[in-house]
């Protein structure tokens, strides 16, 4: 038996007044979410199993407010302050757009990144040991693993030359991504090409202009990922291997992802949002790194790309699509 279900029986037995339990129980917590893409996304069931791994029952013992702000920096920003307004007593925010907005309202709302890249590089916070402020969570690595990326492209793509790179015009994340790559571009000999757009009305000219320069692989910014099908479509009309952040475009047709265990860190998320609730000040929490990395290949798309994913690579695959 549960204990507040006990204890709420043996009130009962010794006479307590009707309803004294409920008047003396604490405020159910509110929780806000922004995520900056678009629903539906991995992170809210990710998020969700992890709250409920902590205890929390959305619903009855916690109170979740989600908002999406599907790419749009102003819509987040905007999402943020009500978020605010409804006075939620933390805000996780997934992926950097998000944490920005959320900064940029105000309010000493407490916000948890839930992940977001290059968080010293953005100026989300000041350090990973030391945060500072009022930011702290979880960081991505998602500039951090250019280098391993393209390495695994030129192992797959023989005579690979050109890279494109499918990035947001307003994401504040996307300039340290760029950054990675083209410093490993340039050390392995490659070059890159950075296409920025403002939005998912900008793909069929972002992937034209790919392929008219030559580009022979594009890597998509995780911002993109609730637009797969849609990047999926246009890569394989221009010929195009996909690199990208998530299992699931690999999955759909994208030819390999290597990124930390999404799931994983999601979930994690939730850690840090217990512990703001019970009174830890995110100044004093750490951020957190992931410490695995998935590689997933598709041999389907290789196929039809008319490539042969060498050995290696295979062997060091935790997932092949056959």
């Amino acid at each position: 038996m549960k204990r507040r279900h006990f204890l709420v029986g043996a009130g009962a037995a010794v006479g307590w007044p009707a309803g004294a339990a409920a008047q003396s129980a604490p405020p159910r917590p509110h929780v806000g979410v922004l995520v900056a893409e678009s629903a539906p996304h991995p992170f809210t069931e990710a998020f969700r199993a992890g709250m409920r791994e902590l205890g929390y029952v959305e619903g009855r013992t916690v109170t979740i407010t989600w908002r999406y702000a599907d790419g749009l920096l102003e819509r987040a920003v905007e999402q943020a302050a009500e978020l605010v307004r409804l006075k939620v007593r933390v805000i996780a925010a997934h992926h950097t757009p998000a944490v920005k907005a959320s900064m940029s309202v105000g309010g000493g709302v407490p916000i948890v990144m839930a992940p977001a890249g290059a968080p010293v590089q953005a100026g989300l916070v000041k350090s990973l040991a030391q945060p500072g402020g009022n930011v702290t969570g979880l960081s991505s690595m998602e500039a951090e693993l250019g280098t391993k990326r393209l390495q695994l492209l030129v192992e797959i793509i023989p005579g690979l030359k050109r890279v494109a790179l499918l990035g947001a015009r307003t994401d504040p994340f996307t300039k340290p991504f760029v950054g990675d790559f083209r410093d490993a571009a340039n050390r392995m000999g490659l070059q890159l090409q950075p296409v920025l757009i403002d939005g998912v009305s900008d793909f069929d000219n972002a992937f034209a202009e790919m392929a008219k320069a030559g580009a022979q692989a594009v890597v998509i910014q995780p911002l993109f990922q609730p637009h797969s099908a849609h990047v999926l479509e246009l890569a394989g009309r221009h010929r195009l291997a996909v690199m990208s952040s998530y299992r699931d475009i690999t999955q759909a047709g994208g030819l390999l992802s290597y990124s930390a265990d999404h799931a994983a860190y999601f979930r994690r998320a939730a850690n840090f949002v217990d512990k703001i609730l019970k009174g830890a000040k995110p100044a004093d929490l750490p951020v957190e790194q992931p410490d695995k990395f998935e590689l997933v290949v598709n041999l389907k798309a290789a196929k039809v790309l008319g490539l042969n994913v060498p050995p290696s690579v295979l062997a060091g695959a935790d997932e092949i699509i056959q």
